[in-house]
């Protein structure tokens, strides 16, 4: 099944794992840099994907360390995906426990040095050459395409993959490793931002080689390195910003519910004369539903103006409290992929929180965290 670019392959442990539809790029380019770019034809190019497949079992591996050591804290694994360029195992959280996020962070790297050191044990039994320039030779797909050479390229990827993930270039292993470390001197966020800064500088050192013959491999990492970093930078920013905030100071009092008899056309009506893009359906105060925006346009397209708001709301979307914290309300903006969330007390509809309400608090709170009353949030705990 093909979702968001990906295809579902099988489940570990209750974890899905998808390839990107771009990830057959990878093989192309193996057969053709092992095969008919090194001289070796055909034998080369079976050699470069049979290499570049037992690569991305070791990345498989890798990311299900991370997914293992995350769901020991009781971290929501969402999927693993394989792209072109490597594995991301996708959480729903990363912990704010430095020492859990550490945890997190080494065991990728210490499955595959795991691994490194098993076939290592098992070269030596084998009498298997694993020097350096063995090992050089196997990377680069200039040894002869045989047994032996499959196992030494099996054997310099897991050395290589751990050693590569644990440069501190944030959001890779050896950057959050690095924010894990530095909140032992100052806060989580000035730990991020300093993180942060250091991977995407090193992002451009990685660009810059590769422009200067290191390959279009190192660049399309740089670029990842760099969008991730900048990303997660502004995720915990929002946490930051949004942190001991409750759903009671930010939510919008004044909006219109609709009646379950109304129609599309009175809420295209209300949208062109208020803005108001998502209509609670109420009835006697009682929330029976919401008109999302996406669904409005939607339902106009297939049923018509007239068409009876009750008839296309949606009724799966729970209302939240007053009292809920905003960060859990942003996370669910997300995770359900929505503009907006009623708001109820006492089963009745009071208002909609919505991603603009969020976006004005994040303006007003990022550069001035004091302007309004937090709630004290309590220690975080967890296993150690």
């Amino acid at each position: 099944m093909c979702m968001n670019g990906s295809i579902h392959l099988f489940r570990v442990r209750g974890i899905a794992l998808r390839v990107h539809l771009t990830f057959p790029l990878i093989l192309v380019w193996a057969a053709l840099q092992f095969g008919w770019l090194n001289g070796r034809g055909w034998a080369g190019a079976a050699y470069g994907v049979i290499v570049t497949l037992l690569l991305f079992v070791i990345v498989v591996l890798h990311e299900l360390g991370h997914s293992m050591a995350a769901m020991r804290y009781g971290v929501e694994v969402k999927q693993i995906v394989l792209l072109p360029i490597g594995g991301v195992a996708q959480l729903a959280r990363m912990p704010e426990v430095p020492r859990q996020e550490l945890v997190i962070a080494i065991a990728g790297p210490a499955v595959n040095f795991l691994l490194a050191g098993l076939l290592l044990a098992v070269g030596s039994l084998w009498g298997q050459d694993l020097g350096i320039r063995r090992l050089m030779f196997a990377l680069g797909g200039l040894g002869r395409p045989t047994l032996r050479a499959v196992f030494t390229y099996v054997f310099a990827a897991n050395l290589f993959l751990a050693a590569f993930n644990l440069l501190p270039a944030f959001p890779m292993d050896g950057g959050r490793v690095l924010r894990a470390l530095l909140p032992s001197w100052m806060g989580h966020g000035r730990a991020t931002t300093i993180a942060v800064s250091v991977g995407q500088s090193m992002a451009w050192l990685l660009g810059l080689w590769g422009f200067l013959g290191g390959g279009i491999f190192l660049i399309l990492v740089a670029i990842f390195i760099y969008v991730g970093a900048a990303q997660e930078g502004r995720m915990v920013r929002w946490r930051i910003a949004l942190s001991g905030l409750t759903v009671a100071q930010a939510y919008s009092r004044q909006v219109q519910a609709l009646p379950p008899q109304a129609t599309l056309r009175d809420a295209v009506s209300i949208t062109l004369n208020t803005l108001q893009s998502d209509f609670p359906i109420c009835e006697g105060g009682r929330l029976l539903g919401l008109l999302t925006h996406a669904r409005l346009v939607e339902a106009l397209d297939r049923h018509g103006a007239d068409t009876a708001v009750v008839l296309v709301m949606r009724r799966e979307v729970e209302p939240v409290s007053p009292d809920e914290e905003l960060e859990r309300v942003q996370e669910r903006l997300a995770r359900e992929k929505l503009d907006a969330l009623p708001v109820a007390s006492g089963g009745r509809f009071v208002g909609l929180i919505t991603s603009r309400d969020l976006n004005e608090v994040f303006r007003l709170l990022a550069s001035h965290p004091d302007l309004v009353a937090r709630r004290e949030e309590p220690r975080q705990s967890g296993p150690s």
